[in-house]
């Protein structure tokens, strides 16, 4: 079983995908620069964790 995001993660994720998704690819640290540089967040946990849900969708295909 893995780890549930909530559905803070889940809107960000969404919202970052829908207006930047030719930004991203499947390589996670790549997405950590980009994502730190799209969002103002004081929490490194929070975009590690963002970084890498990007990351899974990229790779599982399901940014249609």
């Amino acid at each position: 079983m893995g780890r549930i995001k909530t559905a803070l993660i889940k809107r960000v994720t969404f919202q970052i995908l829908e207006e930047h998704k030719e930004k991203f690819t499947s390589d996670y640290a790549h997405n950590k620069r980009i994502v730190d540089s799209i969002l103002e967040t004081g929490s490194k946990k929070l975009r590690n964790i963002i970084a890498g849900y990007i990351t899974r969708n990229v790779k599982g295909k399901k940014l249609e």
